[in-house]
């Protein structure tokens, strides 16, 4: 009988794949909350790019460095939340773990995050997929063939999604993560609204805010209201209401939420795709949850105990581990490593 001896990759993935939070951190609030305490700085000197669209607008680009030098290196694509960017500890957390193992990383703003309003009248939004379809080709045909992944958080979880199902396999990936995606919009805008998601609410909608405020004041035509309507929002469905969905197409809030929610279309994802979620997350319920036997086979779903949105923090206080930053390059390894 031939006896199989697992390799050090085989055991370090086995071992990355369980998240053991952090003793007494275990608290969906304080997961989801601590990163932003422990991963304060960036870690590398990002290299800046912006990439102007085809509508005139533009998006701005953070690489783990200059792309042109590392052309052939594997890569390691990021779509943030609501708000997002680089400076998310999420972002530059597993954009420094990507380069520590080799591999080109770059965070895709969404229009507006990157600290400059965008030019156009429209922003981004959970299923907008149009910006990230066209930057995955442009990267594709600018920099050449490369093995490539994209990882997907929260609402660019959602997005991306939406983009795997759409695009099938036209899109230029080998393979996706998604973590803590709100895949039912709707639902997760009512569980928002309820006890202390509401503190989450009220952050969001200040983001989002301020964000449309530096966008009416550098161009003054380009969002449906006024900052004195834009000041009287108490909720997140008030902003979808009288912009985001105005500004896309959709009827309101709950067509935008329907229309744009990707769990329908979560089975007909053909990609290698790895999907995160905790039950404790506090930004959603089991609504985001698929059904059993739903996902295809290529499709694994990893639902954890803890972790809240977006946090998995695990170590000790002395010594925090970000999980996240170890489970996703261990599992993407086999497409962005191929010849292992």
């Amino acid at each position: 009988m031939t006896q199989i001896i697992p390799s050090d990759f085989d055991i370090a993935c086995e071992e990355s794949a369980e998240f053991v939070p952090m003793r007494g951190v275990a608290n969906p609030h304080l997961q989801t909350m601590l990163p932003r305490l422990l991963r304060r700085k960036l870690q590398f000197d990002p290299h800046w790019q912006r990439l102007d669209l085809p509508d005139g607008d533009f998006v701005d680009l953070a690489w783990s460095e200059d792309p042109d030098q590392a052309r052939h290196k594997p890569r390691l694509v990021v779509f943030h939340g609501l708000e997002g960017s680089l400076h998310s500890p999420y972002a530059h957390g597993l954009i420094h773990a990507a380069k520590a193992r080799g591999w080109l990383g770059v965070v895709m703003h969404f229009r507006g995050c990157s600290g400059e309003p965008n030019r156009r009248e429209r922003i981004y939004h959970s299923g907008e997929t149009e910006d990230g379809t066209w930057f995955l080709h442009w990267l594709a045909k600018t920099y050449g063939a490369a093995p490539t992944a994209a990882v997907g958080y929260s609402l660019g979880g959602n997005m991306l999604a939406c983009l795997l199902a759409k695009e099938s396999d036209a899109v230029p990936l080998d393979a996706a993560v998604i973590v803590s995606a709100p895949f039912m919009l709707e639902q997760c805008s009512y569980h928002m609204e309820k006890g202390f998601s509401r503190v989450y609410q009220r952050y969001l909608l200040n983001l989002l805010k301020a964000n449309a405020a530096r966008k009416l004041k550098a161009y003054p035509d380009t969002l449906p209201i006024n900052l004195q309507q834009l000041k009287r929002m108490r909720r997140l469905r008030e902003f979808d209401d009288l912009i985001t969905s105005k500004i896309h197409g959709f009827a309101d809030a709950l067509d935008y939420y329907r229309q744009c929610s990707a769990m329908p279309l979560l089975n007909q994802i053909t990609k290698p795709t790895l999907i995160i979620h905790a039950k404790d997350d506090p930004f959603m319920d089991h609504h985001s949850i698929p059904a059993p036997g739903y996902l295809p086979a290529n499709v694994q779903y990893q639902l954890t105990e803890h972790g809240g949105h977006v946090g998995f923090i695990g170590g000790t206080l002395r010594r925090p581990k970000m999980w996240l930053e170890t489970r996703i390059p261990d599992w993407l390894t086999p497409w962005l490593e191929k010849t292992r």
